[in-house]
């Protein structure tokens, strides 16, 4: 979902090579068409030594488009290879917005974020239930077992805040301007508008992640 679009509402190698190669038989990805090379790199967070490329999914729980595209996603990163990090960053077009963000990041200071990802997700898009505001958002994760205490307490934090805050920055050092999109070693991205629909997307990245071993 692109953000004009919300505030009209408002108001392993041989995988990666593998899959590249799926790409190419269908046209290979087209930079400026199908996807996005920065002209000033991204920050880069790998969590180990063997991690080598970092792919990042820029999602909002807001978005319908994010909703949809959660089974393509789950499947793909079970079939990364092992030198790839992947990580969710949420993201904020506006202000009311910004509470599931920082409810995101409580979630996984509390361990409860692969928990509630999905639930989350269908509260929104099948229940129709709004959560747009703090006290929503609390009075849903406490109705699915969620210990209240220790998420008010990390969703006040200071890490809550300060991560929200980084994933706003990095959204702006990617630039983007719709969800889902697909961020890679910091230096590429793309999304379902960009590759043309939602299988689509993940194998461009798939061809993104290969040429960012390259280097």
């Amino acid at each position: 979902m692109k953000r004009r679009d919300f505030s009209l509402q408002l108001a392993a190698t041989g995988l990666g090579l593998a899959m590249a190669g799926t790409v190419r038989a269908q046209g290979a990805p087209v930079e400026g068409k199908n996807y996005v090379k920065l002209s000033t790199p991204a920050p880069v967070s790998l969590p180990s030594p063997d991690k080598k490329v970092e792919v990042v999914e820029f999602f909002g729980y807001w978005c319908p488009h994010c909703y949809a595209f959660e089974s393509t996603l789950e499947a793909w990163v079970k079939r990364l290879p092992a030198d790839v990090a992947f990580r969710r960053v949420p993201v904020a077009f506006s202000v009311p917005q910004q509470a599931l963000q920082k409810a995101f990041y409580a979630l996984e200071d509390i361990g409860q974020a692969g928990n509630m990802h999905r639930k989350i997700f269908a509260a929104i898009h099948q229940q129709n239930r709004r959560l747009g505001t703090e006290s929503e958002i609390f009075e849903f994760l406490g109705s699915q077992g969620v210990d209240m205490a220790k998420f008010r307490e990390a969703f006040g934090s200071f890490s809550a805040t300060t991560r929200a805050s980084r994933a706003r920055q990095l959204s702006q050092d990617y630039k983007i301007d719709g969800v889902p999109a697909l961020g890679v070693q910091g230096r590429f991205f793309t999304s379902g508008s960009l590759s043309g629909g939602n299988d689509r997307m993940v194998q461009v990245a798939d061809f993104l992640i290969a040429q960012a071993r390259q280097g």
